[in-house]
């Protein structure tokens, strides 16, 4: 039995992914063989520079675009992109996200929807996009991610909660849609995972509160989140569909942090 995940000819778009997670997965897809496209908005030189090192590194073609999710018009031109010069999209990574904090009372509508035109909606579009080149070829994966906060809410964050919840059952009904076409959706929500933008904010936060708050005894990194979508959107998952991953070290299931059992 292979014990290798094969990506081989395959083109990945990840969106939002000239940094951080995003990052991330392409460099684990491009080191399983598959080309990328890497998808920003306001970072062009590191998406630039990223597709650069994946070509020198893995041999495999790496292409940018610059385009906003929340924008119909920018995702069709994206895709139109990708048909003309990869020859169409075998796996999606719906990675682009925002969120800001702000009280639930107070909060701005219009910032109600900016988030959920970025983290919904604008992956519901890709996922159209995609999952119709998808349905001609008979086979596709479309990842989404989203975050432990689609099952545990958390102060400040009503409208980035909510859009990630509703990400979820988005995953589960164009699962059943799509599974007729041997395309398979996922979701993989990822919980404390250390990026090189949030680094600062964790350390002044403290880091050792994570340590302790999550079962595994510390924060996650970009790899396990990356790995894991490689192996999803592989033959090895072949089986895999409209079901859910949790990439937090167990932080999710552990919301009660007092521990009432007997000293040994």
């Amino acid at each position: 039995m292979k014990n290798t995940i094969d990506l081989k000819g395959k083109t990945v778009l990840v969106t939002g992914s000239s940094q951080g997670i995003g990052a991330g997965i392409c460099s684990a897809m491009a080191a399983c063989g598959a080309n990328i496209v890497i998808n920003y908005l306001k970072s062009k030189e590191s998406a630039e520079a990223l597709a650069a090192s994946l070509q020198n590194d893995y041999k495999i073609k790496a292409l940018t675009f610059r385009a906003d999710v929340s924008v119909e018009e920018d995702v069709e031109k994206m895709f139109l992109f990708i048909d003309e010069n990869m020859g169409s999209v075998d796996i999606l990574v719906n990675n682009a996200g925002c969120e800001t904090i702000d009280h639930a009372v107070s909060l701005d509508l219009k910032e109600w929807d900016r988030i959920f035109n970025v983290n919904l909606r604008g992956a519901f579009h890709c996922a159209q996009l995609a999952g119709q080149r998808m349905m001609e070829k008979n086979s596709g994966v479309i990842i989404n991610i989203s975050s432990i906060h689609d099952k545990v809410p958390r102060k400040g964050l009503v409208h980035y909660c909510s859009s990630k919840a509703a990400m979820n059952m988005m995953t589960k009904c164009l699962a059943l849609e799509l599974a007729e076409y041997n395309i398979r959706v996922m979701t993989v929500s990822p919980g404390a995972i250390e990026t090189e933008m949030n680094r600062e904010e964790i350390n002044e936060f403290g880091r050792e509160k994570f340590n302790t708050w999550i079962p595994a005894g510390k924060i996650g990194m970009v790899e396990d989140v990356a790995w894991t979508c490689a192996f999803l959107a592989s033959e090895k998952a072949a089986y895999m569909t409209a079901t859910e991953f949790y990439i937090d070290g167990g932080y999710k299931e552990s919301t009660v942090q007092y521990d009432p059992r007997p000293k040994k």
